[in-house]
């Protein structure tokens, strides 16, 4: 059977292999030049993702990709690492706050889907520390009011990210665009046809499936239902002359910002001597690109103090409903847009209905997509766990 893909993304290149590995003749179409969509990276000296990214190696995701040897050449989370994690909080950058050390152990606690995590978290947490936990999470929910958002949904992901035991993030050596050319090999060898420069604008005939923005699905498929709530945030890349003294990490406990050394793991990422910084603070409502500015400047301040004599490369960008999926109260992931939209049309990407924590989303629906697409293919591999 043919499989089409539209989306040379993350989840269009796993739908491709995934497509492939059941047997199916899979032709993949991407529109740019270059394949990646959010995982791309900049060209070197400055190797920077868009966006802070790292991918969990706790997950069935995971498992999945390393099953297949699609994972390259990755590092754990070094022990030098973890000793340079900090907080901002209450406008301080140190340790964290004892509330949020204590919100961290309570593992049995659960929330509810139908409350929103302010209201929950101030009962359960207090106002205080709850406002501390969701501020943190600014490093998942890219949002400037977590406590808008589901309970569930915020709640279980500060677990997730405050699991016990070695941190599971994993850095991937040289870049997520590293992955991107990973996949793109892997996927030609098992003989996926791949067609850059080619933009789709009606749907191919047979099975396809639709890996893309949730606004381009929207207009491809004619469905206005598509829609689903996602982040707005101020993305901000440096380049600054090495100082060991940096923190590694900093959670903002403060305004849900975020900031990563992301050479401390992997030092090919920038010039000898130099480090690249990765830092994101969420665009709250009605507010300007000055002011949000103005308020990650003073994120990099109290964490970077020197930065400025220290610049190297800057490269600042806004991302709005490229953040993955936010759920409100009153819904889950199940609710999203569906991967089945019938008439053998399937939808993946991090805004549909799939778990997981970002990316994984993206990797589970374009896995499940693929496995319906190729449903009644007799060559189909029995096993796609």
């Amino acid at each position: 059977m043919e499989l089409n893909v539209v989306g040379g993304g993350l989840a269009g290149l796993t739908a491709a292999i995934a497509g492939a590995e059941r047997g199916a003749e899979v032709t993949l179409f991407e529109s740019h030049a270059t394949l990646g969509g959010r995982a791309r990276s900049t060209d070197p000296p400055y190797v920077a993702n868009d966006g802070p990214h790292v991918l969990y190696s706790d997950g069935a995701p995971y498992v999945w990709l390393k099953r297949r040897g699609l994972i390259p050449p990755s590092k754990a989370l070094p022990l030098r690492a973890t000793l340079g994690v900090r907080w901002r909080y209450r406008g301080r950058v140190g340790g964290p706050p004892a509330g949020v050390l204590r919100a961290a152990t309570r593992r049995r606690l659960r929330a509810p889907h139908d409350v929103d995590f302010g209201t929950w978290g101030t009962e359960h947490l207090g106002a205080e520390t709850a406002r501390a936990v969701g501020d943190m999470m600014g490093v998942v929910l890219f949002h400037a009011e977590p406590a808008r958002l589901s309970a569930a949904f915020v709640w279980d992901r500060f677990q997730r990210v405050t699991t016990p035991g070695w941190p599971a993030p994993r850095y991937l050596i040289g870049g997520w665009g590293a992955w991107v050319e990973h996949l793109s090999a892997r996927a030609r060898e098992m003989g996926v046809r791949i067609e850059t420069r080619s933009r789709v604008d009606t749907l191919p005939q047979g099975p396809t499936v639709v890996a893309t923005s949730l606004d381009a699905a929207r207009a491809l498929l004619g469905d206005d239902t598509l829609r689903w709530e996602s982040g707005h945030t101020l993305m901000v890349d440096l380049g600054l002359t090495r100082r060991h003294r940096d923190p590694f990490l900093v959670f903002d406990a403060d305004e849900a910002g975020f900031l990563e050394r992301y050479t401390v793991v992997d030092p090919t990422l920038a010039p000898a001597g130099e480090d690249l910084v990765q830092a994101q603070l969420p665009v709250r409502p009605g507010e300007g690109r000055t002011e949000t500015n103005a308020r990650l400047e003073a994120l990099l301040d109290a964490a970077l103090p020197d930065w400025r004599d220290r610049l190297t490369w800057r490269r600042d960008q806004v991302a709005r409903g490229r953040t993955g999926a936010l759920d409100l109260p009153g819904t889950t992931w199940r609710d999203r847009p569906a991967i089945d939209r019938g008439g053998g049309v399937y939808l993946v990407g991090d805004q549909v209905a799939a778990p997981g924590l970002l990316g994984e989303v993206a990797v589970t629906s374009a896995v499940r997509a693929a496995e319906l697409a190729t449903a009644r293919n007799p060559h189909a591999a029995a096993d796609s766990g």
